[in-house]
């Protein structure tokens, strides 16, 4: 698999543990909405030890966007990338993935498993596609919530935030489980787009398929 060295353009937190990086984009450098790849940085200690990103901005576009948890306490990865900014370089791999968009349907999302539907989202915004589709979105808080205002001009009432956390006057306040779901969602033979903790995807996609939701419907990372 092909390797890149690409410059950080722009790094800036956009909530409290999220950090939005601006990235050069190689030439000929294609993905598809949905798509991540592997990428490491390029300092000595750290450039062979790669993990999985999603883009989330459009492939049109002239370089490549990525929004990365940053857990402080693991002292990894994200949290290097926590340190890390605009003149630093990062060593890509080529896109690769499993999710991508198959026709309208319900994505459900947990924390920063909103990442590959974003670029998604956009895509189908601005060919103005979107409409049909729906997101069911689970956090501890709204501070937790990535591109809440973005997110909601998209998809206005078609977006559903549920908070565990916290009880915001407006919002659902609980957890996606399934009397919600049977409660929500009339029709199980459309699409179903799932991404975030493992849990959280283990757990929603077998209560979907209980419900009557088809294996080949259910869209997510293996």
């Amino acid at each position: 698999m092909g390797k890149y060295i690409v410059k950080v353009l722009d790094a800036e937190f956009i909530n409290q543990d999220v950090k939005r990086f601006i990235v050069e984009k190689p030439p000929e450098y294609v993905f598809v909405p949905g798509q991540g790849t592997e990428l490491a940085i390029n300092l000595p200690e750290w450039k062979d030890q790669f993990r999985p990103f999603t883009y989330t901005n459009l492939n049109s576009q002239n370089y490549l966007e990525f929004m990365v948890k940053i857990y402080t306490q693991r002292k990894g990865v994200t949290h290097q990338l926590g340190k890390t900014n605009a003149g630093a370089e990062l060593i890509i791999g080529e896109p690769y993935g499993l999710i991508n968009y198959k026709g309208p349907g319900v994505f459900l999302a947990g924390g920063s498993g909103i990442t590959p539907f974003i670029s998604i989202f956009r895509h189908l915004y601005k060919e103005n596609h979107l409409r049909g589709n729906k997101l069911i979105y689970s956090n501890r808080n709204v501070e937790d919530v990535i591109l809440f205002q973005e997110l909601q001009k998209m998809l206005k009432t078609d977006l559903i935030p549920f908070f565990s956390h916290e009880n915001s006057i407006g919002f659902s306040y609980n957890r996606i489980d399934r009397n919600y779901l049977i409660a929500a969602i009339k029709d199980f033979s459309q699409y179903f787009y799932l991404c975030g903790p493992s849990n959280f995807v283990k757990d929603l996609s077998q209560i979907l398929l209980d419900l009557g939701a088809n294996l080949d419907s259910l869209v997510v990372e293996e």
